[in-house]
């Protein structure tokens, strides 16, 4: 069996982090906390004296048990060029919501950013996208989105 767990997301400031997703995009703390460090954790991540700490949020949408937000913190956390759209790798996380427009306001209302500008496209069997990327308040691209239907 295989199924989605959660996604990491290393922030250096890890209670700002939380506050935002939470209070912004939905996501709720399922409770675990974590402080972990020991020769265990330096073998996992290759780290010598590796502190990792931080919390799981809950995916809005899902019940208890469903994928979470894996908002983590090391002692020292390792800058690295900004993330691009059009980057290699992961570079977003989607949230699809009921107001692209009012969520972009709370986003840039809580220290958030924009990219690029809020578009509304049309497809041929009359679904109608309006999405914008935006970022959280330490630039990880976040993708609003919210889709409908027009006869």
């Amino acid at each position: 069996m295989i199924h989605y767990s959660h996604t990491n997301l290393i922030a250096k400031d890890v209670e700002t982090i939380v506050v935002f997703y939470t209070n912004v995009l939905g996501c709720r703390s399922i409770g675990q906390k974590r402080d972990l460090s020991g020769s265990w954790v330096d073998r996992l991540t290759g780290i010598p004296g590796a502190h990792i700490f931080g919390e799981h949020l809950l995916l809005p949408g899902f019940e208890q048990g469903g994928p979470t937000l894996e908002v983590f913190g090391y002692d020292n956390v390792i800058s690295h060029a900004a993330p691009g759209v059009n980057a290699s790798g992961f570079t977003h996380i989607a949230f699809a919501v009921d107001s692209v427009a009012d969520t972009l306001k709370s986003v840039l209302a809580h220290g958030g950013g924009q990219i690029g500008e809020l578009v509304e496209t049309r497809y041929a069997d009359g679904r109608v996208l309006t999405v914008v990327y935006a970022t959280d308040p330490e630039g990880n691209i976040l993708e609003l989105q919210s889709w409908r239907h027009e006869e």
